[in-house]
């Protein structure tokens, strides 16, 4: 019903940016709101940041707070993550994720759609 393809990921120094993209396609992808989780080496998956369909609303994890925005572009059905700031916690595989329930997004098990992941490294 709805594919997520994440891209923009790679390897950075501390203090640098990235922005990341993730481009939604199927019959229902329009009508989604969308987010993004991350999980590093031997920890669980985290919520990262999300926002509603229309964009009139955002979340953010107190780790992503200042440093990082979620915005999309609906006429490409796309939504991106802009990293500023990376730091070497940052590292992890960022995936998008999708859901017609915008509260959905917040917990990872109760998502419907997510991407098959980015990886983002942060060296010192």
């Amino acid at each position: 019903q709805v594919q997520l393809v994440e891209s923009g990921g790679g390897l950075v120094q501390a203090g640098d940016s990235l922005r990341l993209s993730c481009a939604a396609s199927g019959r229902t992808s329009s009508s989604m709101h969308m987010g993004w989780f991350r999980q590093a080496p031997g920890k669980e998956r985290e919520f990262v940041a999300a926002l509603t369909l229309s964009g009139a609303r955002t979340d953010y994890a107190d780790s992503a707070k200042g440093r990082f925005t979620i915005s999309r572009e609906n006429a490409k059905n796309t939504v991106y993550l802009q990293m500023n700031s990376l730091k070497p916690a940052d590292t992890a595989v960022y995936y998008c994720t999708a859901d017609p329930v915008y509260m959905r997004l917040a917990t990872a098990r109760g998502i419907s759609y997510w991407g098959q992941g980015t990886q983002v490294t942060v060296s010192s």
